[in-house]
């Protein structure tokens, strides 16, 4: 006898999709301000340089590619598109500022360490495997099409 899946609850249903939404606008607005950081205030020849100080690889391209990656991608999160992909690229941001910078600095975020990078990439990591749940632009957008899967 084949086995159905029992359905979901509606409650269980609704409170997942007001938790990866609040995860979603929080997680957002954080990458969206250190990309505008990085844009408007440090601007991106002094991130470039920030960049160079800290031993980043090809610091004219990488500097300006994660600040952009990190003030759209945020943004992108806040409502909810192509939120997959956009979460797949903040968590790659977040593991290489660990490794490169902060992992030699121990934990402690006071200290220069990973405990921030560390959070924000596994919060994008769980995004990237969720997906933006139902309270987002990502559902009406793409549901029932080819590219579903970005939601």
């Amino acid at each position: 006898m084949p086995r159905t899946p029992a359905p979901r609850s509606t409650a269980s249903s609704a409170s997942t999709s007001w938790g990866l939404l609040v995860v979603r606008v929080v997680l957002g607005a954080v990458f969206a301000m250190h990309g505008a950081q990085k844009l408007f205030e440090y601007t991106i020849a002094g991130t470039v340089e920030s960049f160079s100080s800290m031993g980043a690889p090809l610091p004219e391209i990488t500097a300006p590619l994660v600040a952009v990656i990190e003030f759209a991608g945020g943004l992108l999160l806040i409502l909810g598109l192509f939120t997959r992909p956009v979460a797949i690229l903040l968590a790659i941001d977040m593991i290489v500022a660990l490794f490169l910078v902060h992992v030699s600095a121990g934990f402690w975020v006071g200290e220069g360490g990973y405990e921030f990078v560390a959070l924000l990439g596994a919060a994008a990591l769980g995004l990237a495997l969720t997906g933006a749940g139902s309270l987002s632009l990502d559902r009406p957008l793409l549901r029932g099409r080819a590219l579903a899967w970005l939601a």
